[in-house]
């Protein structure tokens, strides 16, 4: 009964965020920081699924600062959590076929994101090589989902490449982005589906003491103990929900 009146609660909620997006970017096209206060919006989306969703960032993280962000990927509704996330300044990297998208796709493009044609290694290359300008022309952040698709429940995936040798390219700090785990958790008959928490780590350095896989290892690793360290604070915080 309860998903009777979310659903198209959701819905408008979702149409109302586009078109004023849309307005924002047509009004200012690519604009630095079009992407977060698109991760605003659409955050709000949240309220209406019954989740809380809480942001906590690492005071040493520097909104002037340009970074390449990692953040776990987990399924459609991050939409509306872990991009909340998103910082001023910064961009993501998304597949070219977003662009197509009604109304969602144009203002993905116009917010300043970059396209990837990931059935293209060449092409995929040349776009990591994108990103490295406009981190070091314009001094923007580059937020990249490590994974490379959703985890839908099958825990943190594998690390592909490309954000690591984007942040070794040009020498700027890697910052986790870790959210609690939403599998399972979104039930649409439920009023009240919890709490997500979003962690914002401590810039850090990829440093020439550890190899490319041996960096990789290590976010892997780091950002699978956040995650353990996220899932026991929304057990603990939803006890007294």
């Amino acid at each position: 009964m309860i998903a009777l009146v979310r659903a198209p609660a959701l819905l408008l909620a979702f149409l109302i965020i586009n078109f004023v997006l849309l307005i924002v970017c047509l009004a200012r096209p690519f604009h630095r920081d079009n992407v977060h206060i698109a991760g605003k919006l659409y955050g709000l989306m949240s309220r209406v699924m019954g989740m809380k969703v809480i942001v906590r960032k690492d005071p040493s993280v520097d909104v002037t600062t340009p970074y390449v962000f990692i953040a776990n990927h987990q399924n459609s509704y991050d939409i509306m959590t872990i991009c909340k996330a998103a910082l001023p300044g910064v961009v993501t990297i998304g597949k070219k076929s977003l662009k197509w998208i009604p109304i969602f796709g144009q203002i993905y493009w116009l917010s300043g994101n970059i396209l990837i044609d990931r059935k293209n290694s060449g092409r995929a290359r040349d776009t990591l090589d994108v990103a490295a300008k406009r981190i070091t022309e314009k001094r923007a952040s580059v937020w990249m989902f490590p994974e490379g698709t959703r985890s839908y429940g099958r825990g943190l995936l594998p690390f592909k490449q490309g954000a690591f040798r984007l942040a070794k390219a040009t020498n700027e700090p890697v910052v986790m982005v870790t959210a609690s785990d939403l599998h399972q958790k979104v039930k649409w008959n439920r009023w009240n589906n919890g709490v997500v928490i979003i962690d914002i780590a401590a810039p850090q350095a990829m440093t020439d003491d550890k190899s490319m896989k041996e960096w990789m290892a290590h976010f892997h690793t780091q950002m699978e103990e956040k995650l353990r360290e996220l899932d026991s604070q929304v057990a603990e915080l939803e006890k007294t929900r």
